[in-house]
């Protein structure tokens, strides 16, 4: 198994920040609870009260890292039509992916999974030197 691009960025309160594996461009996140969750209503207590916060912190970096014009959140589960492991995507979306796949929100993302495109991995670990050092001062902050 190859180590993951960009390493973990983030870890806390049954939570885990990583750059996205796939297709979804440079700056893509995934933010998944550490055990094995199938859906949000199986998120236990404390895992629910830190989701929200953690997505704000987490787009929060992604916006001033990446400097997109919107950064979409969505939960992604399912593997084969069956519900998997849930993955929170938080994904920086600029003009240029816009007018590159001519499209936007779902169909923006299937453009992208139909293309195929994986990033350039010294880019992805680039962008995650940043977005860590984000995440970090955030938690500062709070």
């Amino acid at each position: 198994m190859r180590p993951l691009p960009g390493g973990r960025l983030h870890e806390s309160s049954g939570w885990v920040v990583e750059h996205c594996v796939g297709p979804l461009g440079v700056g893509t996140l995934v933010v998944v609870p550490l055990r094995h969750v199938v859906h949000v209503a199986d998120l236990n207590e404390a895992e629910s009260a830190a989701l929200g916060p953690l997505l704000q912190r987490t787009a929060a970096a992604v916006t001033e890292v990446v400097r997109p014009e919107q950064v979409y959140v969505c939960l992604w589960s399912h593997a084969g039509g069956i519900p998997g492991h849930i993955h929170f995507v938080v994904q920086p979306i600029t003009k240029a992916d816009m007018t590159r796949f001519n499209a936007g929100g779902p169909e923006l993302q299937t453009a992208m999974f139909r293309a195929g495109e994986l990033p350039d991995e010294s880019e992805v670990e680039a962008v995650c030197v940043r977005l860590r050092d984000a995440l970090v001062d955030r938690d500062r902050i709070e």
